[in-house]
C-alpha cells in the first residue's frame, strides 16, 4: 500500500481509535489500581505501568490492536517477590522488586533479539490452564477478605482460603461501622460485576462495569459530603495516592541484585510476563478484524523497554492483556494508536482527578479482582479440560495444586514434567521422544499440480517440538491451501491440536485453508477435537469409528451429499484390487474410510500398502477410487507424461499415439497391449474431458477403473473433486 494511502487510512480510523482508547482507559484505571494493591505495591504503580506501557508499546510494538499494562497473571509473582525480598518490610520489598522488574525488562529485550517469541509454545496447554487457575485462586484468596472489609489479613494462599468461613462469620459479630460499610460496598460492587452483562440497555453498556463501580462509590462520598454526614470509611479503607504523583515517584533499589532470591524473582517475573504476553498476543490476533499477524519478537522487545521504563518510574511490569485488548477490538480499534490514547486518557485521569481517586474504597477494587480471579479459576475450566481427556485433568490439577502449595515456577515445571511422563506412559516408549527429538520431522513442499502446500509430520508432534511445525506454517502465505499430513506421525498431543485450530481459523479468514489428514488411524480417548491422538498398531484392527476425526466427519457428510454410504472401519478384503497392474508389486494391507455408492458398486477409499522389501520397505497411504464398468474395455494405463513414479515395468508396452490430438500426446503417457482398441476407446469427448481436468493416474483392468491422484491421503476437497471426476469419467466410458 502506498505511503499516502496508509496515512489516509490512519487518519480516517483515528476517531474510532480515540474512542476505543477512552473506553479501555475506563477499565484500565480501576484495574491498574486494584492489581497493584493485590500485589502489595502502591496503587499508583499499576497506573504508571498502564501509562508507560501504552505509550512505549504503541510506538515500538509489533502487534496491532493489543493493549499493554499490568496483568492478572503477575499479581502472585509480584506479591511473592515483594514479600520475599522485603523480609517483612513491604515498602522496601517493593523497591527491591522494582529493581527486579527493571532487570526482567532487560531480559525480555534480549529474548526479543534472540527471537524467543516461541517461548509459550514449549508449555503444555493444560499446564498453562492450571497455572492460570492457580493465579485466579491466589488473587481471589486475599481480595475476598479485603472485599469484606478485612485489610490486615495475611498468609499463604491455602491459609487465606481456609479463613473464608471465618471472614464471613466476622461480619455478623463485628461492630466496626467502617468494616460493615466496606463489606456492603464490596458485595454490591461484586454484584455489579456479575450482573452487568445481563443488563441490555445500550446507554448503560457504554460505561464498563469497573468504571460504574468507581463512579458510584466516588459519587457516594460526595453525597455524604453534600448531606453534611461524616463519611463512614476511615482512610485505612480508601486508596492512598500521593499528594503530587509526579514528585513522589519511587525508584528501584538494586542492592540485592546479586542475591539468589533476587535472581529467582527476576526469572519468575520474566517467565510469567512472557507467557502471559505471548498467549494474549496470539489470542488477540484471532480477534483482529483485518486478520493481521503480530511480530511477537518485536513486541517482546517493546514490552521489555516499557517494563524497564515503568520500573525506573516506580511502576510494576508491563504485559499484553487479553481482556482490555478484547474490549479494544470490540470498540472498533484498528491500529496501535488506541493503546497510545488509553495511556493518554489514563495520564489525564491521574493528573486531573487525584482527589477523586483517593475516595475509592479498597473493597470496591477488591470486588473487581474477586470477579477477575473467579473468571480465571471458574469451574467451567475444569469441565472444559475434562472433556478433552482424562490425562488432561491430571496435568491441570497437578499444576494447580503444586502452584498453590509452592510457587508458579515450581508449579509450571511440575506441569511440564507430568505432561512428558504421561506422554511416555501413553506411548509405552522412551525412545519415541528421545530418539527423534533432535531429528528433522517436518517435510514441506508445494505440489506442482494444484499449488497446494503439503506438510508431512513424522515420529511425534508435541509441546516439545511444535515450534518446528509452526515455523513451516508461518512461512506459508495465509491465502493458500495446506494439506497437513499426520499419517507418518505416531503421536500428536493436545497442545498441538489446540494450537493448529488457531492456524486453521487464521487461514480461513485470509481465504486459505488447512486440512488435517492421516489422523484417522489414531486412537483418541474422547470425541473432543483437541484430544491426544496415538497411532493404533497394525495388528489392532479395531473399528476406527469410535471417535471420528474432523476429516472422517466431513467424509461422512460428503457421502451423504452424494447419497453414498460411509464405512469408516478397516477392511482386509482387498482381492478386487490385485488385478490392477499398480498393485502387482505392492502388498495391500487394508482399506478404510470407504465411500460406497448405494445403487452401484463404485467406491472411494483410503488404502495402506507397502512397496519395496526388507530395509527398503516403505508404507504408503493413499486415496483411490474403484469404478466397476458394465462392459468390457481394453486394458490401459494413463499417466501424466514424464511422471516416473507411476510408470511400471510393462514389457513391450509403448506410448500410444492418438491421431489429431498432439497436445494430449504431449501431456499424457497412454499404454496398453491392444493399441487399436485403446485408440478407439479414447474418443474426442473423452480426450477433451481429460484435458479439461486435473491429472489423475487412471488404470483399467478390463472390467473396472482405478483412479489415484497422489501417493498420499487426499483432503476432503480433493476427495469431492475425485468423486465428481470419477462419476463423469464412468458416464463417458459407458
Amino acid at each position: 500500500m502506498p505511503k499516502t494511502s496508509k496515512t489516509k487510512a490512519f487518519v480516517e480510523a483515528l476517531p474510532k481509535n480515540i474512542f476505543s482508547g477512552f473506553v479501555v482507559s475506563l477499565i484500565a484505571l480501576p484495574l491498574g489500581l486494584g492489581l497493584a494493591l493485590a500485589s502489595e505495591a502502591p496503587p499508583i504503580s499499576g497506573v504508571i505501568a498502564a501509562i508507560v506501557g501504552g505509550l512505549i508499546v504503541s510506538i515500538l510494538g509489533g502487534s496491532n490492536v493489543t493493549i499493554s499494562g499490568p496483568g492478572n497473571g503477575m499479581v502472585i509473582v509480584l506479591l511473592s517477590a515483594i514479600t520475599t525480598l522485603g523480609d517483612g518490610n513491604m515498602y522496601q520489598g517493593y523497591l527491591f522488586t522494582l529493581a527486579a522488574i527493571v532487570v526482567s525488562g532487560v531480559v525480555m529485550i534480549l529474548l526479543g533479539f534472540l527471537k524467543m517469541g516461541r517461548l509459550a509454545d514449549f508449555f503444555p496447554a493444560s499446564a498453562i490452564e492450571g497455572m492460570l487457575a492457580a493465579i485466579g485462586i491466589g488473587i481471589l484468596s486475599k481480595q475476598f477478605h479485603i472485599m469484606l472489609g478485612n485489610n490486615s489479613i495475611n498468609g499463604s494462599i491455602v491459609s487465606l482460603l481456609k479463613q473464608f468461613p471465618a471472614g464471613i462469620q466476622n461480619l455478623w459479630i463485628t461492630t466496626d461501622t467502617s468494616v460493615l460499610v466496606a463489606a456492603a460496598i464490596g458485595i454490591i460492587s461484586l454484584l455489579i460485576m456479575v450482573f452487568y452483562a445481563k443488563i441490555r440497555n445500550t446507554y448503560f453498556q457504554l460505561i464498563p462495569a469497573p468504571m460504574w463501580i468507581i463512579v458510584l462509590v466516588v459519587g457516594l462520598s460526595y453525597l455524604f459530603t453534600g448531606l453534611d454526614i461524616t463519611y463512614p470509611l476511615s482512610s485505612d479503607f480508601l486508596v492512598k495516592i500521593p499528594e503530587d504523583v509526579t514528585s513522589n515517584l519511587a525508584f528501584p533499589d538494586f542492592s540485592k541484585m546479586y542475591q539468589s532470591k533476587f535472581i529467582i524473582a527476576v526469572f519468575s517475573i520474566t517467565l510469567i510476563a512472557s507467557i502471559e504476553s505471548l498467549l494474549s498476543i496470539k489470542a488477540v490476533d484471532k480477534l483482529d478484524p483485518l486478520n493481521r499477524r503480530s511480530n511477537v519478537n518485536k513486541d517482546l522487545k517493546a514490552l521489555g523497554v516499557a517494563t524497564v521504563a515503568s520500573g525506573m518510574l516506580g511502576g510494576i511490569n508491563v504485559v499484553t492483556v487479553i481482556a482490555r485488548s478484547s474490549v479494544n477490538v470490540n470498540n472498533g480499534a484498528s491500529n496501535r494508536s488506541a493503546n497510545f490514547f488509553q495511556a493518554f486518557f489514563l495520564a489525564a485521569f491521574v493528573l486531573l482527578f487525584q482527589e477523586q481517586l483517593r475516595k475509592i474504597p479498597l473493597a470496591a477494587l477488591a470486588a473487581i479482582l474477586v470477579y477477575t480471579g473467579y473468571k480465571l479459576a471458574t469451574p467451567k475450566t475444569l469441565q472444559k479440560v475434562a472433556r478433552i481427556g482424562k490425562e488432561q485433568i491430571i496435568i491441570f490439577l497437578t499444576t494447580l495444586i503444586t502452584t498453590l502449595f509452592t510457587n508458579l515456577i515450581t508449579g509450571i515445571s511440575v506441569g511440564i514434567v507430568i505432561t512428558f511422563a504421561i506422554h511416555i506412559i501413553i506411548n509405552k516408549s522412551f525412545s519415541l521422544f528421545f530418539s527423534h527429538l533432535g531429528k528433522p520431522n517436518i517435510l514441506m513442499f508445494k505440489e506442482p499440480d494444484d499449488g497446494n502446500f503439503y506438510v508431512s509430520v513424522k515420529y511425534f508432534c508435541s509441546f516439545l517440538n511444535f515450534y518446528k511445525l509452526k515455523n513451516k506454517l508461518d512461512a506459508i502465505p495465509e491465502d493458500n491451501d495446506v494439506v497437513l499430513d499426520f499419517s507418518m506421525c505416531n503421536f500428536v498431543d493436545h497442545t498441538v491440536m489446540e494450537g493448529l485450530e488457531g492456524y486453521i481459523d487464521t487461514f480461513e479468514k485470509k481465504g486459505g485453508s488447512i486440512e488435517l489428514i492421516g489422523l484417522d488411524k489414531h486412537n483418541a480417548d474422547s470425541e473432543h477435537p483437541f484430544a491426544i491422538r496415538k497411532m493404533l498398531p497394525f495388528a489392532k484392527l479395531t473399528p476406527v469409528e469410535g471417535n471420528l476425526t474432523k476429516r472422517q466427519l466431513l467424509l461422512k457428510n460428503t457421502a451423504a451429499d452424494f447419497k453414498w454410504e460411509y464405512i469408516p472401519e478397516k477392511n482386509k478384503k482387498t482381492a478386487f484390487l490385485s488385478d490392477f497392474i499398480f498393485f502387482r508389486s505392492r502388498e495391500i494391507r487394508y482399506f478404510y474410510n470407504q465411500l460406497k455408492a448405494i445403487d452401484r458398486k463404485d467406491e472411494l477409499m483410503d488404502i495402506e500398502f507397502t512397496e519395496g522389501a526388507f530395509i527398503a520397505r516403505e508404507v504408503i497411504k493413499t486415496t483411490l477410487m474403484h469404478i466397476p464398468l458394465n462392459r468390457k474395455v481394453p486394458i490401459f494405463t494413463l499417466d501424466k507424461e514424464g511422471l516416473i513414479k507411476y510408470i511400471y515395468s510393462l514389457a513391450g508396452f509403448r506410448d500410444i499415439i492418438i491421431k489429431n490430438h498432439p497436445d494430449f500426446n504431449k501431456r499424457f503417457y497412454l499404454s496398453g497391449e491392444k493399441s487399436k482398441a485403446i485408440q478407439e476407446l479414447f474418443t474426442d469427448e473423452l480426450i477433451l474431458f481429460l484435458e479439461s481436468n486435473p491429472y489423475y493416474h487412471i488404470e483399467c483392468n478390463g472390467s473396472a477403473l482405478l483412479i489415484i491422484k497422489k501417493e498420499r491421503l487426499l483432503s476432503v476437497q480433493e476427495v469431492k473433486a475425485m468423486l465428481y471426476f470419477g462419476k463423469q469419467l464412468r458416464q463417458i466410458l459407458q
